[in-house]
């Protein structure tokens, strides 16, 4: 199995870093194009990229502000079963911010679509940091080429 960790710091408090993870509205402003669903352990949430992306998880972990995880359950055949998430951890003396600890475990191998996806989500996790910092948003179709 092969996996994906990116680990950073956002100047911003745990609690708003853990919304853009972890509420189909915190996603819809880094990383889907649009979502739904119920946000909490055992939940589905839609997870929308466009007309021939419609994929869902399963939240299999909901800890306000610490830390949040998708199974995907509907998806490319790579992703399927695979765990995205995040850990966060306050640093600083007024937890001003946050150490993020980005992970997507579980692929089958390092193959061409694990590469593209590990440059992908290095570019949305860029544009999250961005949004918890200055409020940036960027519209879904040049989220990759910001």
């Amino acid at each position: 199995m092969a996996d994906i960790v990116h680990e950073f710091t956002v100047k911003a408090q745990p609690e708003r870093v853990f919304q853009l993870f972890a509420t189909p509205e915190g996603m819809e402003k880094w990383w889907t194009k649009a979502g739904g669903g119920e946000c909490r352990e055992g939940g589905e949430v839609r997870l929308y990229f466009g007309r021939d992306f419609k994929w869902r998880g399963r939240v299999t972990r909901f800890n306000p502000p610490h830390g949040f995880e998708l199974e995907i359950t509907e998806a490319h055949p790579d992703w399927m079963g695979t765990r995205v998430g995040c850990e966060l951890l306050a640093e600083g003396g007024e937890g001003e911010v946050t150490r993020v600890r980005f992970y997507h475990t579980g692929w089958p191998e390092p193959n061409a679509h694990w590469r593209v996806s590990n440059f992908c989500w290095a570019m949305y996790l860029r544009v999250l940091r961005r949004n918890a910092e200055y409020g940036e948003e960027v519209e879904y179709e040049r989220r990759l080429q910001v």
